[in-house]
C-alpha cells in the first residue's frame, strides 16, 4: 500500500496534472489517501511527484 499526501497547491498547474490529482482522490493541502501498489498508481505519482509525496506502508488491501 502506499500513503500518498498532497503537499502543495495545483493552482496554476495544467488540467491534466489536476485530474491526477482527482482521480486518486486528493483534493486538498495535507489530505492523504491509501491506495494499492501498481504500476497504474506508480504512474499516476510520477505525473505529479512535484506536488505529492508518496511513502510505503504496511496494510491489507480491502
Amino acid at each position: 500500500m502506499l500513503k500518498i499526501t498532497l503537499v502543495h497547491s495545483y493552482i496554476g498547474r495544467p488540467e491534466a496534472q489536476r485530474r491526477v490529482l482527482r482521480g486518486m482522490g486528493l483534493g486538498k493541502i495535507s489530505q492523504s489517501v491509501l491506495l494499492k501498489d501498481t504500476p497504474e498508481i506508480r504512474g499516476m505519482i510520477r505525473k505529479v511527484d512535484h506536488l505529492v509525496s508518496a511513502v510505503e506502508v504496511e496494510g491489507n488491501s480491502k
